[in-house]
């Protein structure tokens, strides 16, 4: 049986980096083009910092050399796009502020486990976001997008060390165009996750989604920049394929039979903003915010942490 979130502790996204000579001595049958790309990239890096110029504060801390690497990737190692594309994420991170969103402001967007961190990580170590988006229990653009943005937060302050990327689980058990999100608030999801989380999707894997929703998927496509548009797989039970992709993937003891594995999903909306409160707590310390709003005087009471469901998730657990 899954147990949706919990995960390890949060890591210095910096220590991620090796230099060239640490690389050589790791990997001595490493090519000399191989070490040269890495020597140029090392280079690039340092010219992004030097354009960036002092930082301090948030920003600091969110311009790792492991950021600035995925910066880079994201525009083709060109320094000057890679700067003013980061300079744009900071002045968003600083007004949308996402890494300061507690989970009881946004709990109420996940009683239904629309959207929801899962206990596992795929076969290359990376967090695992689950997404049922039959289970919309909202109408509000904002709530939604914001929502969405803690969890990719809250993903990423869960990923393992040596490991920049997520992935995400989408069933469409249930969806159908009632339930869909309309097309700006798409628009709006693709443009903060290109622009202000770039290299940060691993693989995405949409489960036996149906033919309408894959003819909608065409006019998202056009919005999508081709590296992302990559990582979108459309997978679907009893085919061989498909079957073979997710073992490549996933472990099928961890894998939710929604997915095709073998374990079971459930999610208890009680115990998940349990384990969200103690991850509000993890990524105040990671960003220095002990002393703002994370941290009340008594501290959070039953009903900021779990709020009370609408209607009784044990009863439709069961």
């Amino acid at each position: 049986m899954i147990r949706l979130a919990s995960g390890p502790n949060p890591i210095d996204p910096s220590a991620l980096k090796l230099s060239s000579l640490e690389i050589k001595d790791l990997l001595p049958n490493m090519s000399a083009h191989q070490l040269e790309d890495n020597s140029q990239q090392d280079n690039k890096v340092s010219k992004l910092k030097s354009a960036l110029g002092p930082l301090s504060g948030h920003s600091l801390v969110f311009c790792s050399d492991a950021s600035l690497r995925r910066y880079l990737d994201a525009r083709s190692w060109n320094v000057e796009n890679a700067k003013q594309m980061i300079e744009e994420t900071l002045k968003w991170r600083s007004t949308y502020k996402p890494h300061e969103i507690p989970w009881h402001e946004v709990a109420h967007e996940g009683e239904t486990g629309k959207v929801s961190r899962a206990s596992f990580h795929d076969r290359h170590g990376r967090t695992v976001l689950i997404m049922r988006p039959g289970l919309q229990n909202t109408t509000s653009a904002e709530g939604n997008i914001r929502h969405l943005v803690y969890l990719l937060e809250n993903a990423i302050i869960n990923l393992p060390k040596g490991q920049e990327q997520m992935s995400w689980l989408i069933d469409f058990t249930g969806w159908s165009m009632a339930n869909n999100a309309p097309m700006k608030t798409t628009r709006d999801i693709i443009y903060i996750l290109q622009n202000h989380y770039p290299e940060r999707l691993g693989m995405s894997f949409l489960y036996n989604p149906p033919r309408l929703f894959q003819a909608g998927y065409k006019a998202v496509k056009y919005f999508l920049d081709p590296r992302t548009a990559q990582k979108v797989n459309f997978v679907y039970p009893n085919d061989k394929a498909s079957d073979e992709l997710m073992r490549s993937h996933f472990d099928m003891e961890n894998l939710p039979k929604e997915f095709g594995g073998e374990a079971t999903l459930e999610y208890d909306h009680e115990e998940f903003s349990r384990q969200m409160f103690e991850d509000d707590l993890k990524t105040a310390k990671f960003w220095g915010l002990e002393e703002k709003q994370y941290l009340k005087p008594n501290g959070f009471s039953p009903a900021d942490v779990v709020p009370e469901p609408a209607t009784s998730l044990a009863s439709v657990a069961n």
